[in-house]
């Protein structure tokens, strides 16, 4: 019951995420952007916490459910916006998928720590599974982001951007971010910010 029960809520999450009207290059192939992402943080987990959870199996694909739905565009620029926006975008994921994880019989107590995962509470106390996933959404972002974002920031701004990211990640996710694929222009700006967050 729970195998299959995982497999169709993971099934429902990829079907909303497949009518994302935006698209990202992955490994050669154009897909919608949240449900391409959303696979590659559900493989990180796998790689990072092969035992994983039930409900962070659930978190890391719908993490960012529907994200479209609510554009950046529509708060205001700056700290304040963004830190709304932000927050915004987190109740409607945990909404969002508290209601698929519903229609296919999750308990509360399940949808509720789905909930606390997709808002990362815990991550200041350490919890394990907050920084698996984590981990995991800054591997995808760095794989998946960081290249466009490199074109288009000044070489100082990318350098706080990226050690920024590589705060909020594990010893071991930062050894993995370091064998990404990624252009050695990339790498080498990644290791110079490591090295200056040390």
């Amino acid at each position: 019951m729970g195998d299959e029960r995982l497999r169709k809520a993971l099934a429902a999450i990829d079907a909303a995420n497949a009518a994302d009207p935006h698209t990202i290059l992955v490994r050669g192939a154009r897909r919608p952007k949240e449900r391409a992402h959303a696979e590659l943080v559900s493989a990180w987990i796998e790689k990072l916490a092969p035992n994983a959870s039930e409900a962070l199996q659930l978190a890391g694909r719908a993490h960012h459910l529907r994200r479209w739905a609510i554009p950046r565009a529509d708060y205001p620029e700056g700290r304040e916006g963004y830190l709304r926006w932000r927050r915004a975008l987190h109740d409607f994921h945990a909404e969002q998928t508290s209601a698929i994880l519903s229609e296919h019989g999750y308990d509360a107590a399940t949808i509720r720590r789905v909930s606390d995962l997709l808002h990362k509470r815990g991550l200041a106390r350490g919890d394990a599974e907050v920084q698996v996933l984590e981990d995991a959404l800054c591997l995808v972002f760095l794989e998946t982001q960081y290249r466009e974002i490199a074109e288009r920031l000044a070489e100082d701004k990318l350098l706080d951007v990226t050690a920024k990211t590589l705060r909020k990640m594990s010893e071991r996710a930062k050894m993995l971010a370091l064998e990404l694929p990624l252009d050695a222009r990339d790498l080498a700006l990644i290791r110079r910010a490591a090295a200056g967050s040390e």
